[in-house]
């Protein structure tokens, strides 16, 4: 018997989905494959950002609202911290495996 998910060549891209509550980015630790994309929404009252830490990394959102949203799609396997510069307190990780 042939199962639906029997055919893997043409794998939809996954999403995947961080909400930010209570000051905290949930899961603080992600892990999706290359292609996920991954989309933040902030259910605080207060402002927050998705933002590299350290130089140079993919992630550079402008301050979200309440329900507002950043996605980001992840092309290359690694480990990307992040955290929100308003409140620098606030870290978590997505690692992006092949």
């Amino acid at each position: 018997m042939n199962s639906p998910s029997a055919n893997t060549a043409a794998t939809p891209v996954a999403q995947d989905a961080v909400v930010i509550k209570n000051f905290a980015f949930s899961p603080a630790r992600l892990k999706v494959r290359a292609g996920t994309t991954v989309t933040w929404t902030n259910e605080d009252t207060d402002a927050h950002t998705v933002t590299s830490s350290g130089s140079g990394g993919p992630l550079h959102s402008a301050a979200l609202a309440t329900h507002g949203t950043y996605t980001h799609t992840f092309t290359r396997p690694g480990t990307y911290a992040y955290l929100c510069t308003i409140h620098p307190f606030m870290t978590a990780t997505v690692e992006v495996t092949s």
